[in-house]
C-alpha cells in the first residue's frame, strides 16, 4: 500500500474486522527503529470528550438568558419585544 499526497493510508478491511477497529476508532503512531506501529490509543480523554469539557468550560462564563438570545436572533427590540423596523417576515 502506499501512503497519499494527504497522508493517508487504508488499513486493510480483514485486519480491521479481525482487531475491531471500527470507524471513528481513534490509533496512534509509535516510531520504531525501523518501523511504525499503529495501535489503538490508550484510554484517557479523548477528542469528544475534550471539546465537551471545552464547551462546559466556555459556557460558565455565558450570561444570556434563553429568551434575550431569542429575541436577538429574532431581531425584536429588547425593549418592547416588537420587531424593529427592517426586521422579520420579508414578505
Amino acid at each position: 500500500m502506499k501512503i497519499t499526497s494527504k497522508g493517508q493510508v487504508t488499513i486493510p478491511k480483514e485486519l480491521r474486522e479481525t482487531l475491531g477497529l471500527l470507524p471513528g476508532t481513534e490509533v496512534e503512531f509509535v516510531p520504531g527503529e525501523e518501523e511504525v506501529r499503529v495501535r489503538r490509543a490508550k484510554a484517557g480523554r479523548r477528542r469528544g470528550e475534550e471539546v465537551i469539557a471545552h464547551l462546559r468550560e466556555a459556557g460558565k462564563n455565558y450570561t444570556m438568558t434563553t429568551e434575550e438570545v431569542m429575541r436577538l436572533t429574532r431581531g425584536e427590540d429588547w425593549g418592547t419585544g416588537r420587531l424593529e423596523e427592517g426586521d422579520g417576515d420579508p414578505r
